[in-house]
């Protein structure tokens, strides 16, 4: 008898922690729901501080919303630089804010990744603020081989991270990442692009003075 009075206070327990802890996530996400609002009138106003703070606070709040990331990221980066004054684009000062607001907004999606790592919009966001921020290609490169390995990975990821390795003139590590990766994209869909995947092979086995021999669409040839 006493064991199932222990037993029912025991679930009981569980119970109650359980509609608590729910609640409590209610509360958190409506909190962090509130505090994104606040950042968007911040933002509205160019108030760079507030709009910071409460973008910050939201994902604080409650990190499981992607697009508090992506879309703090992208004000951070795109839109806090452009909030000085204008024609200042050949200024230092100014290339070195632009400079500094991408790597907050990086460090900002590096945050997300602790908490999202298997999320590629998360690695793409990160890999263009590279690109068209800081001009950096091979770190670019890396991110986008980061996103195309994750389970969610849209099939442009693979494409553009070849297409950075050949910018970085890095063919022959291009070439190989393509032919590995032509045999397993579905011919019949047309987001896989499998036919514009096998132009850029020939085009790299073209420049690198390569042969095809040893190599078809279906995979490597036996030797």
């Amino acid at each position: 008898m006493f064991n199932l009075l222990v037993l029912a206070s025991d679930r009981n327990s569980a119970s109650q922690t359980a509609s608590a802890n729910g609640l409590l996530g209610h509360f958190r996400a409506l909190a962090a729901d509130l505090a994104w609002l606040r950042s968007y009138a911040a933002w509205e106003r160019h108030d760079e501080a507030a709009t910071e703070l409460f973008i910050r606070l939201s994902t604080t709040l409650d990190d499981r919303v992607l697009g508090f990331w992506i879309n703090g990221a992208r004000i951070l980066a795109y839109d806090m630089p452009s909030w000085s004054e204008k024609n200042a684009a050949e200024n230092s000062l100014e290339t070195m804010r632009i400079q500094q607001h991408a790597h907050r907004a990086i460090g900002f999606l590096d945050s997300a990744l602790v908490h999202h790592p298997q999320r590629s919009a998360l690695w793409i966001e990160r890999a263009n603020i590279q690109l068209n921020k800081l001009q950096d290609i091979a770190g670019a490169a890396e991110s986008y081989y980061h996103a195309s390995m994750q389970p969610d990975a849209p099939f442009y990821a693979a494409r553009v991270y070849a297409e950075l390795l050949r910018r970085l003139g890095r063919k022959a590590e291009a070439l190989q990442w393509l032919r590995t990766l032509y045999p397993s994209l579905p011919q019949e869909l047309e987001a896989a692009a499998a036919s514009t995947v096998l132009s850029r092979i020939r085009r790299l086995e073209e420049e690198l003075g390569v042969s095809s021999e040893n190599w078809s669409s279906d995979g490597p040839s036996a030797l």
